[in-house]
């Protein structure tokens, strides 16, 4: 009666160039009742093994292997307008190619009240954890990384955070939130060094793919959102988010914003036809180009950019809807990522069906 639910997940991955990684991540939930408590008890398990065949600069092969066994206990108190969480995060963090074991205790504190009703209501709380980096993680954010990377955990020490939210009327509500963070072992992407055309079959030596470097990073950030829904069938929201970064040993936080922005809506135009739209602004990046003849490395500079999305989809009946998908509709080849320009405008039409069985 005291679990909740849990979740486990199975992944193995391999690529051309004989680089595999298997994971097992298993996170259970218990829940105790006492009292005026809720005494909630979190389990996150996470094995990582893998392997990849060569580093950027040398035929020797890269092995990694983590165990991180996780126990995060917090109690919940509501009284009145007050809402409180009081926990902890505890991580045993095994490097089995290094031989290595660390222990790691964590805050996880939150707290909010309402000050005047919905209207306004005060929060704030102090969060750590230990993340698992993973090859699969890493190509899905970035998918141009080559397969010679160092993988290793990052260290989140903490995250502090302080705003307000609440409704400003019936049909608005806002929520402004500032936050500061330590980060050890943060994982940053960066251009792998250009290393000439070469006549192997080693295509990710062109300047074009990507390396993973960390460093210890302190970032600063304000989190403003307002959102307001016009009737029962037109929503609109906006929201962005100042970063400031400050690095140890890098001298950028490669590849991160220091400004991000969107805006957003849904709508319904009649009962069964519906859509929304969405545009969102990247600010600037920095990367490093390298190149294997002495030169010092150059500074590079990734401009901002927008990007507008538009769907429309109708309901045919319970079972049956069209749809209708555009993206990048102002036609901007940007470069989310060096030397990589992104499709200009996209257009993509389907049908979904529901089997009623």
């Amino acid at each position: 009666s005291y679990f909740e639910r849990a979740s486990a997940n199975i992944r193995y991955l391999g690529d051309y160039y004989g680089s595999s990684e298997f994971n097992i991540s298993i996170k259970p939930e218990f829940s105790f009742p006492i009292s005026d408590f809720a005494l909630k008890v979190d389990l996150d398990l996470d094995y990582l093994s893998g392997s990849f065949d060569r580093s950027y600069f040398s035929n020797v092969g890269l092995k990694y292997g983590f165990f991180n066994a996780g126990v995060i206990p917090s109690i919940g108190y509501i009284y009145k307008d007050l809402t409180l969480r009081l926990g902890a995060a505890i991580y045993l963090g095994m490097d089995n190619e290094n031989s290595n074991t660390d222990f790691f205790i964590y805050p996880r504190v939150s707290a909010s009240y309402r000050l005047v009703d919905e209207l306004l209501i005060a929060y704030g709380g102090v969060e750590g954890g230990l993340d698992q980096n993973t090859y699969y993680g890493f190509k899905e954010e970035n998918p141009f990384v080559s397969p010679t990377l160092m993988i290793a955990p990052t260290n989140k020490i903490y995250e502090s955070f302080a705003g307000l939210k609440g409704k400003l009327s019936n049909s608005v509500g806002y929520n402004v939130r500032a936050a500061y963070g330590n980060e050890e072992n943060k994982a940053l992407f960066q251009l792998n060094e250009y290393r000439g055309f070469q006549t192997n079959d080693r295509g990710y030596e062109q300047g074009n793919s990507f390396n993973v470097v960390y460093d210890d990073i302190q970032t600063f950030s304000v989190f403003g959102e307002l959102n307001v829904d016009v009737s029962s069938t037109f929503s609109l929201g906006v929201n962005g988010t100042f970063n400031s970064y400050n690095t140890s040993q890098q001298m950028e936080a490669w590849n991160l914003p220091n400004l991000e922005a969107s805006l957003f809506s849904n709508f319904n135009i009649t009962k069964k036809l519906y859509g929304g739209v969405t545009v969102f602004y990247v600010g600037e990046r920095k990367d490093l180009f390298t190149v294997n003849t002495g030169a010092n490395p150059m500074q590079i500079t990734l401009d901002g950019y927008v990007d507008a999305n538009v769907h429309l989809g109708y309901r045919l009946d319970d079972q049956l809807s069209f749809f209708v998908k555009g993206s990048n509709l102002f036609g901007d080849n940007y470069e989310k990522w060096a030397n990589y320009q992104v499709q200009g405008i996209q257009v993509l039409a389907g049908a979904t069906y529901k089997f009623d069985w």
